[in-house]
């Protein structure tokens, strides 16, 4: 069982278009019942909400802002074109449940303020949160911490406003002159180094490592399942082949003909099940666990974001100490050298503040791909099992498929050989019918004792047939004299039977007569 199974009492569910004016969009009912509920069809409900597509990316923008350095789960992609489609929306609708299971189980991103607003608040409050100045960061992609004003659901369900642990963002710069700030500290390079520093570049190594073989497994794993629609295809058009040569012949052959065709299109049902087992149990879970590979990678990035944060910031404090030093110095310039002391003392502490950020950051990043690596071991030898396991399943049903063809088939070649044999025997009889018929000598047997004389030697030439040393081609305009053949026919004397003792005459070829030609 997945970690996520034991958030089941999540749901996403009853996917409703909506339109208005020229902007139309799907609305999702997400339902949170009491935890360790079976029953989903009571009416008893912990809360139910409204949501589209874009508060989930708003949830996941927040949970990056709020645990920075937690590697969130993926959200399912989008998609421009046929994204009303009822496959679409359905695949969708699961990957949505799926992300909020896996959100509630996270040891790192249970209690978020954010996940409380989205499964709890209305949509007047959840609209409020979620376009405050003061919450909408996330959504504008700038790196600036703080979460003040956050809003929380209460005891009864009301919604409150709490503040941070760390308000970080009380002593954050401006957007713009704080993005100048970091990007002259990144350009000069001159970071803050840490004794966590070659660990994380060996993380950053092994992560870009992992997600380079894992796209080439997925690129494989999707051909292979590509191939094996093609072959369900072919195996299609094989029986639809088979079948109609099947309806051309008659006979038993066309009977033969026809289960051939049929058995192709089961195995054609059979193959398009299996490729659909293996987009599902198998692509898709390689798919899933590169998109988690990219949120590791997004992890790193936030510890570098605040590396680069907390090293901006000792430069403001190196920089004001100088600035104050210098007053100092000038005569007449002690208010103005006040007026940068007091700016020094909050450098002072937008520093020990980001310092403080920076660790924590730095540890629950630690804490985060050493949880990463333990589930997707234990992930990808699953996944691994129950590729191999189908793969036993499919090609046993068929073996199983193919070998009940095999007796069907044999079973019409016996039949043709029986039909061949009576037919050969009605004609060596009805040749006995007509040798006795014109026989007319009483039908009288030979005695026992019977040894008929020898035959001339002149006799015996004619009855052996002559041996050529050059092939004998027949002439079908040619007379039957003219062919080397006698046009007599067989008689008493030429069978070694004497005048008076003639019975019944059967006549038994070794070969027919045209064969001997």
């Amino acid at each position: 069982a997945k970690p996520e199974d034991t958030a089941r009492h999540i749901t996403v569910s009853d996917p409703v278009q909506h339109s208005e004016g020229m902007n139309k969009y799907t609305s999702y009912r997400v339902d949170v019942r009491p935890q360790g509920q079976t029953d989903l069809t009571t009416t008893q409900v912990f809360s139910a909400v409204l949501r589209r597509y874009s508060d989930f990316i708003w949830l996941s923008d927040k949970l990056h802002q709020e645990r920075a350095g937690a590697i969130i789960p993926p959200l399912p992609d989008k998609q421009p074109v046929g994204r009303f489609s009822p496959q679409f929306v359905e695949d969708r609708r699961r990957g949505l449940e799926r992300f909020l299971r896996r959100v509630a189980v996270h040891p790192e991103l249970q209690g978020a303020m954010c996940l409380d607003t989205f499964l709890k608040a209305d949509d007047v409050t959840f609209q409020a949160a979620k376009h405050s100045k003061g919450n909408a960061t996330a959504m504008s992609g700038s790196m600036m911490m703080g979460n003040a004003g956050q809003p929380q659901m209460g005891p009864n369900g009301q919604l409150m406003m709490t503040h941070p642990p760390q308000p970080v963002a009380s002593t954050a710069k401006p957007g713009f002159k704080r993005w100048f700030a970091e990007t002259k500290t990144s350009i000069s390079g001159d970071l803050v180094r840490s004794p966590d520093d070659e660990l994380f570049e060996e993380i950053n190594r092994y992560v870009h490592g992992l997600d380079t073989q894992m796209k080439n497994v997925s690129q494989q794993a999707t051909t292979l399942v590509r191939k094996g629609k093609e072959i369900s295809n072919g195996l299609f058009e094989f029986g639809l082949a088979f079948d109609l040569l099947g309806q051309s012949e008659a006979d038993a052959l066309g009977d033969a003909l026809s289960k051939m065709g049929q058995t192709a299109d089961r195995l054609s049902v059979l193959s398009a099940e299996h490729a659909d087992q293996e987009t599902s149990q198998f692509d898709e879970p390689l798919a899933d666990t590169i998109k988690t590979i990219q949120s590791v990678k997004l992890s790193l990035q936030k510890r570098h974001d605040k590396r680069l944060t907390y090293s901006t910031a000792l430069k403001t404090v190196e920089s004001k100490q100088h600035q104050l030093a210098k007053l100092r110095a000038q005569m007449g310039m002690e208010a103005k050298a006040y007026s940068v002391e007091m700016s020094l003392r909050r450098a002072q502490e937008a520093a020990q503040l980001a310092q403080n950020d920076f660790t924590t950051v730095s540890q629950r990043v630690l804490r985060e791909v050493d949880r990463f690596k333990r589930d997707m071991a234990e992930d990808m030898r699953a996944v691994v099992l129950n590729y191999i396991h189908m793969q036993v399943e499919y090609n046993k049903r068929m073996e199983q498929i193919w070998s009940t063809l095999i007796p069907q088939l044999e079973q019409v070649q016996l039949d043709q050989a029986s039909t061949a044999a009576g037919d050969n025997s009605n004609s060596a009889g009805g040749a006995v019918v007509s040798a006795t018929a014109n026989a007319n000598a009483g039908s009288v047997a030979p005695a026992p004792g019977y040894a008929p004389p020898p035959i001339p030697p002149g006799q015996q030439q004619q009855q052996q047939p002559q041996i050529h040393s050059q092939p004998m081609v027949p002439n079908p305009q040619a007379p039957m004299g003219q062919m080397g053949i006698p046009q007599q026919q067989p008689n008493a004397a030429m069978l070694g039977v004497p005048q008076g003792q003639a019975g019944n005459i059967s006549i038994q070829y070794r070969q027919p007569p045209a064969q001997a030609l």
